[in-house]
């Protein structure tokens, strides 16, 4: 049950930052899946644990990790797309 726990909120916290930035992400559910656990990474590593903990995410960092995994993400398909 952990493991199903986990892929919802990573897929929540995707969600969540896609809105905020106004951006799709890329591959629908699995990619929401993909830039929470992704995000959860880039943002603990840069804020640490504040914020609440939820499915073994701390919430906070995981969003802003997410929306600036995002934000790269799209930069990167908007230059590729140009081409």
């Amino acid at each position: 049950m952990g493991f199903l726990w986990a892929l919802i909120v990573g897929g929540l916290i995707g969600w969540v930052a896609s809105l905020i930035i106004g951006k799709d992400v890329p591959g629908g559910i699995i990619g929401n899946i993909v830039a929470g656990f992704i995000g959860s990474m880039i943002g603990q590593a840069i804020f640490g644990d504040m914020g609440p903990d939820i499915g073994g995410f701390a919430v906070i960092p995981a969003i802003i990790g997410a929306i600036i995994l995002i934000f790269i993400v799209s930069l990167i398909l908007r230059s590729v797309n140009k081409k």
